[in-house]
Order: C-alpha cells, then sequence, then structure tokens
C-alpha cells in the first residue's frame, strides 16, 4: 500500500488517534475498567473505540478471558509501536512546556544491587551528571515494566524480555565470603566437604537467576550430604552483613560485594567459584524514550572500572 504524504494520507491509514489512546490505556493496564477511569470515559466507549480498531485492521488485538485480557500476537506489535510513539510526544511536549528536559529518572532494581552497587558509587554519578536527579524503586521480583511508571531498570538474567529493551552491563560469579575476623578464628576450609560444614548463611531467592548454597554446591561438581546452616535471611543484603558482623559464610555475588572485598570488610574464599551464564542488564520499556540522561547512566554502569 502507498502512503500518501501529508495528514490526508496519515489519517487514511491511522483512521482514529483517540482510538488508538484508548488501546494504549487498555493494553498497559490490561483491563478496559481501568483504562476507562483513567481516561475518563464509560468502559463501553474503551470498547467500542478497541472494536473499531480491530474491525479496522481485521485482526484481534485482545484474548477476552472470563475476569482478564491478554494481548494477542498481533495486539503486542501494535501496543508496542503506539507506546513508544506516545511516550515520545509526551515527552516532547513536556520539554516544551517546561523549556527543559525532564531530567528525573526512576530506576528499579533489586534491594542488593541498589543497596551494594549503586549508592556507594553515586557520588561519581553526580559529577558526570549534575542535573540528573534519580528516584530508585526496589523491586522484589521482576515485575513487568509496562504497568510501572520506570524509566529504567537493572535486572539479572540472559537479557532477553518481551517488556523492554536490554544492554548488558556486566557478567558475574558467586563465591564464598566471610569476614577477616571469622577466619582468623576458624580454620580456612581446604576443601567442598570442609566447606560444608561450616556456618554457612542463607538468603531466599528474591529474582531470577538467584542463587542459594544448595545450587552453588551443585553448579561447582558437589553434592554435600548436608548443609550446616547457621543462619537464613530473606533478603541477600541481611546476608552479607551477617558475613560482615562474623556469622559465618555467605555467597558473596562478586559484582555486588567488590567494594567490601576492596576495603577487607570481606575476604574471598578460594575453595571455588560458580560463572553465571547470565548476566546484570540496563532494560528500558518499551514506549520509554532513550534520553541523554538514561544513555549516560548505562554508560557510567557498563564502564565502571570495577573488578571483581
Amino acid at each position: 500500500m502507498k502512503i500518501t504524504r501529508g495528514p490526508k494520507g496519515y489519517r487514511r491509514i491511522i483512521p482514529s488517534m483517540t482510538a488508538l489512546v484508548e488501546f494504549e490505556a487498555v493494553a498497559r493496564l490490561s483491563s478496559f475498567t481501568n483504562a476507562a477511569a483513567e481516561l475518563g470515559v464509560s468502559q463501553a466507549a474503551v470498547s467500542r473505540q478497541v472494536r473499531f480498531l480491530e474491525e479496522t485492521l481485521d485482526v484481534k488485538l485482545f484474548h477476552r478471558l472470563h475476569r482478564s485480557i491478554s494481548l494477542t500476537v498481533e495486539g503486542e506489535s501494535l501496543y508496542l509501536v503506539v507506546a513508544e510513539s506516545m511516550q515520545k510526544i509526551a515527552g516532547v511536549f513536556d520539554r516544551l512546556s517546561t523549556g527543559i528536559e525532564q531530567q528525573e529518572l526512576v530506576l528499579a532494581s533489586t534491594a542488593a544491587f541498589s543497596q551494594l552497587r549503586l549508592l556507594p558509587r553515586l557520588a561519581s554519578l553526580k559529577k558526570l551528571q549534575p542535573q540528573l536527579k534519580l528516584r530508585l524503586t526496589t523491586q522484589m521480583f521482576t515485575a513487568d515494566l509496562r504497568h510501572n511508571e520506570v524509566d529504567v531498570a537493572v535486572r539479572f538474567g540472559d537479557g532477553t524480555w518481551r517488556d523492554g529493551s536490554s544492554t548488558l552491563l556486566f557478567d558475574e560469579e558467586v563465591f564464598p565470603v566471610c569476614s577477616a575476623r571469622w577466619l582468623r578464628e576458624n580454620a580456612v576450609p581446604q576443601s567442598l566437604e570442609d566447606l560444608a560444614q561450616l556456618p554457612l548463611i542463607e538468603s531466599d531467592s528474591t529474582s531470577e537467576g538467584w542463587m542459594g548454597w544448595e545450587e552453588w554446591f551443585t553448579s561447582v561438581g558437589h553434592r554435600p550430604a548436608k548443609l550446616n546452616y547457621a543462619l537464613r535471611c530473606s533478603i541477600y543484603t541481611d546476608a552479607v552483613q551477617a558475613a560482615r558482623y562474623g556469622q559465618g559464610i555467605a555467597l558473596g555475588w562478586g559484582r555486588l560485594v567488590h567494594d567490601l572485598l576492596v576495603s577487607g570488610e570481606l575476604v574471598r574464599l578460594e575453595t571455588a567459584t560458580c560463572k553465571m551464564m547470565d548476566g546484570y542488564y540496563m532494560v528500558v520499556p518499551h514506549g520509554r524514550s532513550i534520553t541523554s540522561s538514561i544513555t549516560g547512566l548505562i554508560q557510567w554502569l557498563n564502564e565502571d572500572p570495577s573488578s571483581i
């Protein structure tokens, strides 16, 4: 189909911007009711606009289930394009109306990444981008970015997510760590069997790819009959703190505990290490513009000279 340039041509191809706006709200919120409330119209009006799009395109955009809806393949394709376009338009309107580029970024990550990796380095980021304002939000599990007001997120995984485009930051390896005091007061484990019998600090799995002691031992080729858990924590940062205070041995995610190793607050045990297949990625949700602030943030994290 030949597209005629100019407003008449676009109007012929895109018969209703209102329908696209209401479709985007339904797709983002996964609800006709919530979309209607957000837009200030009736649910019936939203349904009519979405039905109009489906009839115009001659495709089904949503799977309508008993108490929920989900995008079809065609609906997903349309949503990604519409959401990105609307975000860009909104960004230009915001910049023109205020006269300045929006500088606050909402950055999502796990509490462990935020506390152990981001916060200790914020001073250097401020020097590079003095106008940047960050709002940090903590996610216990990988949430769907389409339903959250997040500009960019740090995730651990294989880099393949349907709700955003990802950029590799760095890889990871996992190894045992303890405090220098604990090491002075206890024998250094000479084997994996020795390590399994020492007081281990465990933390619950809270994100994709998170590894506990049992999985770690399996990954390095050893299956002990029993593990000696001295302490179990619900979050990883508590396990790290417990190791710092001499309560036993925790698993050290190298990119997260790097500063504690450099300062001597934690000591790496050379018993074994697990090289992870996955890595840390910066993920920009579909529909978000990749601004200069986001590009700078990605470069800052990606070019950090720290190593394990």
